[in-house]
């Protein structure tokens, strides 16, 4: 018998499924006040209520659920974080519970037309600063999960912003339009100062040069997946480290992991800030700054390259000309690199790793953005449905 059936002719209703979790499969999205809606199941229902059985009892219709598949996650468990603003927000036991997460998420993916975990949720990005995979990966994360999207691009000049509107008041407005927003802001700090302001959660894309969280999360996954361990690991942060927020977010996050070595290796005017050396210092991670890459690229088991960011030098074109290109990743580094080792980039690139690189099978960076697609799913639902 169809499960639509049951429901219209009373054999099954909200007082003899009582007992079931308020969530109790990827594929539905049940909550007691929309458990018994058309849009709140899957498109193929009946495979999740295959095992069905009702029977009378003294005259009191009962019935047991048995659900074929259950995901290894528990379901309607409340994630541990209201937002996600900065790396120093997650310790080892939220990276795992997130890493389980994106690896169903990879599997959701595959099939994705007919999950409908977030239908009936909406998610706002509001982005101040131009950017291409953190807001499409963000925007396919929660189309493939059933939700949908309202979105803003270049923010600072299309929206109330250029007349003058605190953020404050943009976040008070778009929370009324939306369950969850995704914003990248020019300034240091803004994704804190919209959280503060908020009842929904905030998710930080991008700070001006602060953090860029998910970014190294799923940076951090990509590690885990691409050499097999996290702990006692060597990573070269290479190219422009004052100002790369993804460098700064990603060291916070490596620093939870026992026996890592990080090497700087940069041009003077982009090194590391010392508020990151001492960040480390403090936690007893081992850290050095080199200004050979070739060296440093023998050793370790990543090497992490980023791209000398001409927008953040202001008028100082000088500086910027002075920075680029000094250390590029070519065929020659590769040649150096140990064969379990990986080239990364957060992307985009310029001309700092030289394009045959890319079918070298250490070359991990497109693989480590479509990794950002499933790190971003996990993401979206725990905040939004819990485990």
């Amino acid at each position: 018998m169809a499960v639509s059936t049951l429901f219209s002719t009373g054999l099954l209703n909200e007082h003899s499924i009582s007992f079931m979790p308020m969530k109790f499969c990827t594929g539905l999205m049940c909550n007691y006040s929309n458990l018994f809606s058309k849009q709140a199941f899957c498109p193929k229902p009946v495979s999740v209520f295959a095992g069905l059985r009702l029977s009378m009892r003294n005259g009191i219709r009962c019935s047991t659920l048995e659900i074929e598949s259950t995901p290894s996650f528990s379901i309607g468990k409340k994630f541990q974080l209201d937002d996600v603003i900065e790396a120093q927000q997650f310790d080892r036991e939220i990276l795992s519970t997130i890493f389980e997460v994106a690896r169903e998420m990879e599997k959701i993916e595959k099939n994705s037309p007919g999950c409908q975990i977030l239908k009936g949720y909406l998610m706002a990005t509001l982005f101040y600063e131009p950017s291409t995979r953190t807001r499409l990966s963000f925007e396919s994360a929660m189309k493939r999960l059933g939700g949908e999207v309202l979105t803003t691009e270049n923010a600072r000049e299309f929206s109330s912003a250029a007349k003058g509107e605190t953020l404050e008041d943009t976040v008070r407005t778009v929370e009324g339009y939306s369950d969850i927003i995704v914003m990248r802001h020019f300034e240091s700090g803004a994704a804190r100062r919209a959280a503060e302001t908020a009842n929904i959660p905030i998710i930080n894309a991008g700070d001006g040069p602060g953090q860029h969280p998910t970014q190294a999360l799923l940076d951090i996954y990509t590690i885990d997946r691409e050499i097999g361990k996290l702990d006692s690991i060597k990573v070269a942060f290479v190219g422009d480290l004052a100002n790369g927020r993804t460098v700064r977010s990603l060291a916070y996050l490596l620093a939870k992991y026992k026996d890592v070595k990080i090497y700087f290796v940069s041009p003077d005017v982009v090194k590391i800030k010392d508020d990151i050396k001492d960040y480390l210092t403090a936690r007893g991670v081992k850290w050095e700054e080199c200004a050979d890459l070739m060296e440093v690229a023998s050793k370790c088991d990543v090497v992490y390259q980023t791209r000398i960011q001409r927008e953040r030098f202001g008028e100082r074109i000088d500086l910027y000309e002075e920075a680029r290109g000094k250390y590029i990743v070519d065929s020659d580094v590769l040649n150096v690199m140990q064969k379990h080792a990986v080239v990364m980039h957060p992307l985009p690139r310029l001309d700092e790793i030289t394009v045959d690189v890319d079918t070298d099978p250490r070359a991990a960076y497109f693989r480590q953005a479509k990794n950002g697609l499933h790190i971003r799913m996990a993401l979206l639902k725990l905040l939004l449905v819990g485990w």
